[in-house]
């Protein structure tokens, strides 16, 4: 059935949206990111620093435990935290190395930087000192997240 060029019209005007329409839709997307976007920004960080503590506690220290229970001795400082992923050289040597302690490669911190490991620590000098720098990426600012608090 043929359409008539009176109905045509009226189908091209209420085809799609408008320009105002559209910027309208703009600025109320605008305005609600304005407002609810701080509100989760503090979360993430919040979120961030909770996962470096994790990852230091849970994740390292567990697997640098497991470490030392098999071998005698922390990795050095040296040795690195590579030490929990391949059988490391150097002293102390390992002794009766079990690995790999971690099912992956050391991750960074949860802002990309790498975690600071020395062993003996100067915190703690009969185990180790790891610390995640922070977001700020120096190292002994307030932000750093350490393993001996």
């Amino acid at each position: 059935m043929p359409v008539s060029p009176l109905h045509r019209r009226r189908l091209a005007r209420h085809q799609g949206f408008t320009l105002i329409e559209l910027l309208l839709v703009i600025v109320i997307i605008a305005t609600l990111a304005a407002l609810v976007v701080p509100q989760f920004s503090g979360r993430s960080e919040e979120a961030r620093r909770a996962a470096a503590k994790t990852q230091i506690e849970s994740l390292f220290g567990i697997a640098l435990d497991l470490y030392e229970a098999d071998n005698g001795a922390y990795p050095s400082s040296e040795q690195s935290l590579d030490a929990l992923r391949s059988q490391p050289g150097g002293t102390p040597e390992p002794r009766n190395w079990k690995g790999p302690y971690l099912k992956k490669s050391v991750p960074p911190d949860p802002w990309g930087n790498d975690y600071i490991y020395s062993c003996p620590g100067e915190n703690n000098p009969d185990s180790y000192d790891l610390l995640s720098v922070g977001p700020d990426g120096r190292e002994g600012t307030d932000d750093d997240i350490v393993s001996w608090e």
